[in-house]
């Protein structure tokens, strides 16, 4: 009697498919909601790319410069590990461009905000929207947004009022600009100074903590230099001058008006906040790991906008912490929506992404993640992981079908696998050493409706389990 073990059962080759896909045969039903609309009047998307494009074509013009005259080997990169441009690069930019040494420098903090220029340490390199600018106005929109959210950098800071008073302005001005945005038009200034002030107060009054017992008289000498008595008006006159540097609004004689693309920043940003309220599963309020095990049974575009809604609602620098700490848990569903996560966050998470390149649970999606944020296609990002890194993530794949998906889409994934047969498959898959080989494996022998295949397969599980051969 011959045997049945397949000795070169074919695979049928496809692109290694993201984990987010995995979720999917969880629940193909789920009804599909009409995306919110703009405020009528708001420009169309292509539009407001082309007027971002606009404002920021000082900023590419400058980066692409230092693209092409400060690559790896040429002198005259930025030395301090902030990115500032050095006096002779900065002189030698003005001569190339025919402009002031000033202009560069203020045309290259621009790129830095916008993420156009990237900087790494000693040195910088053009970041992905600069290479995406010409072909996606979403890069461009999201390269603005970028320097919309950064407007309280991108102009000088009052120097003679208390930073803790600077800061209650900064925190203060999102209820501004949104009055602004829902009045959609001119409004004094002295109108959105009187709600300035009122916001101000709020939030003085939310972390006010009054101790217990009896106190001591307060110094008049200090009352007097508190950040209580500080003027609210040259910050405000500070914080839309600001605005204004970034194009989200115009200012002067006395009144303000957002801009079509400040008020579609606003906007956006406050859809973002309304789909987090009503989250049904109120994922805004979740930690990053129930967050993500919340939106598990959600379509890649809805889990895409819950992602929007948590990052929206904290730092960006903690939230990145938490979406890490979560992907290094054993949850390989978890692991892979953690990066789909990262991937909404965007350039801000890839000091943190490229940190754990050397873990090895982590490595192969960090890869992906940052040939991707590199510009590479999606569809071709999984050709920068080594055939060892490749048969782990199919792996670690195959361990969040068996968790969260159902026994057909185990045997569909066995086509995502880079293996040409399945004998090899399995001497790999051996010898790559995943933690939930053994499970995989049992799990896939048992869905296989090929007896001879799954045989095969539980037979390479139990040697997997006893250290066989």
């Amino acid at each position: 009697m011959t045997s049945r073990i397949p000795r070169d059962s074919r695979l049928r080759l496809v692109r290694p498919r993201p984990l987010a896909a995995a979720p999917r045969a969880v629940n193909q039903r789920r009804p599909r909601h009409a995306a919110p609309r703009p405020p009528e009047g708001t420009p169309a998307p292509a539009e407001l790319a082309g007027m971002a494009r606009s404002l920021l074509a000082p900023a590419a013009r400058v980066a692409r410069w230092a693209d092409a005259a400060l690559r790896p080997g040429r002198d005259g990169a930025p030395s301090d590990g902030k990115g500032t441009l050095s006096d002779a690069t900065a002189e030698r930019a003005a001569a190339d461009l025919g402009l002031t040494a000033a202009q560069v420098r203020a045309d290259w903090d621009t790129a830095r905000l916008a993420g156009l220029v990237e900087v790494h340490g000693d040195s910088a390199r053009p970041g992905w929207r600069l290479r995406a600018w010409n072909r996606d106005d979403s890069a461009v929109l999201r390269g603005w947004v970028a320097l919309f959210d950064a407007w309280s950098l991108a102009y000088p800071e009052p120097v003679d009022h208390a930073p803790a008073a600077v800061a209650e302005v900064v925190s203060a001005m999102p209820q501004v600009l949104s009055f602004l945005q829902l009045s959609a038009g001119p409004v004094p200034v002295a109108q959105l100074l009187d709600l300035l002030e009122q916001r101000v107060t709020e939030l003085r009054t939310e972390r006010c903590e009054i101790p217990y017992g009896p106190q001591p008289l307060p110094d008049p000498e200090a009352l007097g230099d508190s950040v209580a008595d500080t003027p609210l008006d040259p910050l405000l006159d500070w914080a839309l001058t600001a605005l204004a540097s970034v194009d989200a609004l115009t200012y002067g004689d006395g009144q303000a008006t957002l801009t079509p693309l400040g008020s579609w920043a606003v906007w956006v940003k406050l859809e973002q906040i309304c789909v987090a309220a009503q989250s049904p599963a109120g994922n805004i309020e979740q930690s990053a790991e129930d967050m993500l095990r919340g939106c598990a049974q959600l379509r890649p575009n809805a889990a895409r906008a819950e992602y929007r809604a948590w990052l929206a609602a904290r730092p960006v620098g903690s939230a990145v912490t938490e979406l890490i700490h979560a992907a290094r848990g054993e949850d390989a569903l978890t692991r892979g929506l953690a990066f789909e996560a990262l991937r909404v966050v965007g350039a801000p998470a890839e000091p943190d992404v490229r940190a754990v390149v050397d873990e090895p649970a982590l490595r192969p999606y960090a890869l992906l993640w940052l040939a991707e944020h590199d510009g590479v296609d999606p569809e071709d990002a999984h050709e920068v992981l080594t055939r060892e890194e490749a048969t782990w993530l199919w792996v670690d794949t195959a361990a969040a079908v068996a968790d969260h998906g159902e026994a057909p889409m185990l045997v569909r994934h066995l086509e995502s696998a880079v293996q040409p047969t399945v004998p090899a498959l399995l001497e790999e898959v051996r010898a790559v050493g995943h933690p939930r080989t053994v499970q995989v494996l049992v799990a896939l022998a048992a869905a296989h409706p090929d007896p001879a295949l799954a045989k095969a397969v539980r037979r390479a599980a139990f040697q997997v389990h006893t250290g066989g051969n």
